[in-house]
């Protein structure tokens, strides 16, 4: 009998939801974003549902059309380290931008907190994805670089930061008192890296991890983001608006994964939903209309803008056709952009649907329902190969994820299609990765 894939699951940790008026519920802690307890509290409620990581995104600029929870919230890095001492199990993700970081400095930040964590680590690599350009006026330059530029730079980034992290073999500090010997001379590898972007010595002065490197997580869906995660990725996290254009991605990635010689398990694809969980389909439905009340639409259309161009929707009525619109080209996120465009004109959507049409948060789908209900969509995205798991963005936490973790976890587990427990400590093994071969100790035993 053919064995059940075992779906993987990632928490998208925001404040109080994902949903843009979630921080006006009553049930919400609207300033969630920067309380640290309250963050640990829904990392522990994930870690509780067995959840394989917690995800910190980030963004390095803000504007007045920025999501609420991004106006006023912690460095990645400096929150998850916080979670790390306040968990045991959970992978810990953050994001880290290539384009606005040196790649010696970030390579030592999560190599060390993969210490700390006990190789919990997963840096979410991103180009940064900036539809005003003012991110660049925040590091001294001029403007945002263009799309495939800033994928260059990625490229040689990351062969940077791997190699940095291989610096040392993973026996080479003997901490040997009677010899006077602290570490093997022979063992410790200098980078001595020099590209079109970037120039690195090394070696790292941090020793590898226990699970060797922090997993690499990527969510470029346009041609050169694909090309970068066949290639360097373990993770990639995508959203597509349904099972299909998912499938056909899934397939197009899958297969770019051999010319590099690597297998379609070395890499994990997690589509992001929004479920929200009642006892009965019209309970479901109730919660949701009651985070959709809160919206103010000219507010959700802010939010909006940032991904179709930075457009000014603020000059429209609600019931302007969006295709009337005048959309820029973007230098952000590509693949958003032109899916989002797609929908707008095959559906003749009114400029007030946009938010709740291309938005998981405040999109009904198939993920708003009874825990039978998510529990049998999710089984369909996994078993057709739409996705090997989710990122779970829900509109309203703590809320959505407890009801997810109370009712939906034990279907999935009576299933057989989801883990009852930890079988490891690093999050390697929670993916069912492997530790990465350090490249230098490799290299030795290839050519002896």
């Amino acid at each position: 009998m053919t064995k059940k894939r075992e779906i993987k699951l990632a928490l998208y940790l925001i404040g109080a939801g994902m949903h843009v008026a979630a921080w006006k519920h009553p049930s919400a802690q609207a300033n969630a974003s920067i309380d640290i307890k309250a963050l640990q509290k829904t990392a522990h409620i994930a870690e509780k549902g067995k959840f394989d990581i917690a995800f910190v995104a980030d963004s390095l600029a803000i504007n007045h059309e920025s999501h609420p929870h991004i106006l006023n919230r912690f460095d990645p890095l400096i929150q998850i380290t916080a979670l790390a001492a306040a968990t045991t199990k959970i992978g810990l993700g953050a994001t880290a931008s290539t384009t606005y970081s040196e790649p010696y400095v970030l390579a030592r930040q999560l190599m060390s907190i993969d210490h700390i964590s006990n190789g919990r680590v997963a840096w979410n690599l991103v180009t940064t994805a900036d539809a005003t350009g003012e991110t660049a006026l925040n590091f001294s330059r001029d403007k945002h670089w263009e799309h495939d530029h800033r994928y260059e730079r990625a490229e040689e980034f990351i062969d940077v930061v791997r190699s940095l992290w291989d610096s040392w073999e993973d026996d080479a500090f003997l901490y040997d008192r009677d010899n006077n010997i602290f570490y093997d001379r022979h063992k410790v590898h200098e980078t001595s890296f020099k590209g079109n972007y970037l120039s690195v010595k090394g070696p790292l002065n941090i020793a590898r991890s226990v699970q060797g490197q922090p997993v690499i997580v990527e969510a470029g869906a346009s041609k050169p983001g694909q090309q970068l995660a066949a290639r360097t990725a373990e993770v990639v996290f995508v959203h597509w608006d349904n099972i299909e254009k998912s499938k056909e991605h899934y397939r197009q990635l899958k297969a770019q994964l051999a010319p590099f010689g690597r297998t379609e398990e070395e890499l994990l694809v997690l589509q992001g939903i929004s479920p929200v969980v009642g006892d009965t389909e019209e309970e479901a439905i109730r919660k949701f209309n009651e985070l959709q009340s809160l919206i103010d639409p000219y507010e959700s259309l802010k939010f909006v803008s940032g991904y179709m161009g930075n457009v000014d929707f603020s000059k429209y009525s609600l019931d302007t056709p969006a295709i009337e619109v005048e959309f820029p080209e973007v230098n952000s996120i590509q693949s958003h952009f032109y899916e989002h465009l797609e929908i707008i004109k095959k559906e003749n959507l009114k400029v007030g649907d946009l938010y709740a049409r291309l938005f998981g948060p405040a999109k009904r789908d198939a993920f708003v329902g009874t825990p039978t209900q998510i529990a049998d969509e999710m089984e369909r995205w996994v078993t057709e190969r739409a996705a090997d798991g989710f990122m779970l963005q829900f509109p309203l936490l703590p809320r959505d994820l407890e009801d997810f973790v109370d009712k939906v976890v034990p279907i999935l587990q009576e299933r057989g299609i989801y883990r009852k427990d930890y079988t490891g400590t690093t999050l390697r093994e929670h993916l069912g990765l492997k530790k990465p071969l350090n490249r230098f100790a490799q290299s030795k035993v290839t050519e002896g």
